[in-house]
């Protein structure tokens, strides 16, 4: 891993650690002024780092966030994650570019947990540290 790679896995991990304790401030550093941030499901795009940063600090629920895997190098880096609001787990896929050390564009995808069909059984076994949820 080169430098600037090492810099910014450690932001990213910032980012996720300060999303964690609820430090709007430190969540938020990571994004440049002008930084759009993209929800595919609903449609919605949000501009600009106040806007960003008044979406998720209004939020009503009370979240978790349990980092799984990131990935990246150079100006684009995935985080896959679960964050569980009031709760109920949602698993969530993070795609991060960056320009001159700061996201200029995240698209975040979400998506409901689901149970196994019984008929893949033979086939599947757990991911690393996972029990596979059954229908």
């Amino acid at each position: 891993m080169t430098a600037p790679d090492t810099t910014t896995r450690a932001a990213i991990e910032e980012h996720w650690r300060a999303s964690e304790r609820g430090d709007t401030e430190a969540e938020h550093a990571i994004y440049a002024e002008d930084a759009i941030l993209d929800y595919p499901q609903s449609g919605e795009r949000f501009r600009g780092r106040a806007a960003i940063t008044a979406q998720r600090g209004g939020h009503p629920a009370n979240r978790h966030f349990t980092i799984h895997r990131i990935t990246g190098g150079g100006d684009l880096w995935v985080s896959e994650c679960v964050i569980t609001y009031d709760g109920v787990p949602t698993h969530s896929v993070s795609v991060m570019e960056f320009a001159d050390g700061h996201v200029t564009h995240e698209t975040q995808y979400f998506a409901d947990p689901f149970g196994a069909p019984a008929w893949r059984a033979a086939l599947a076994e757990p991911m690393p540290g996972r029990t596979i949820a059954r229908e």
